[in-house]
């Protein structure tokens, strides 16, 4: 997902993506481990992006104590 289109969404909507790769990202790990995985670097790539969608509902939250 671009970075554009997850600073457009609600806090509700950022969580329930991050759950969604997270999910996606312990099947990964699983066909990884059993040697299923064809393209390996789907995982780094799904890492960041966890980390993206972290940081922007930290953002986000930081955004509604300072307002």
């Amino acid at each position: 997902m671009e970075l554009k289109k997850m600073r457009e969404l609600t806090e509700v909507e950022l969580k329930a993506e991050l759950e969604k790769m997270k999910k996606e990202l312990f099947n990964l790990r699983f066909q990884h481990v059993t040697g299923q995985l064809e393209n390996p670097v789907k995982m780094r790539e799904l890492k960041k992006d966890i980390a993206r969608v972290k940081t922007i509902i930290k953002e986000k939250e930081l955004a509604k104590v300072q307002a």
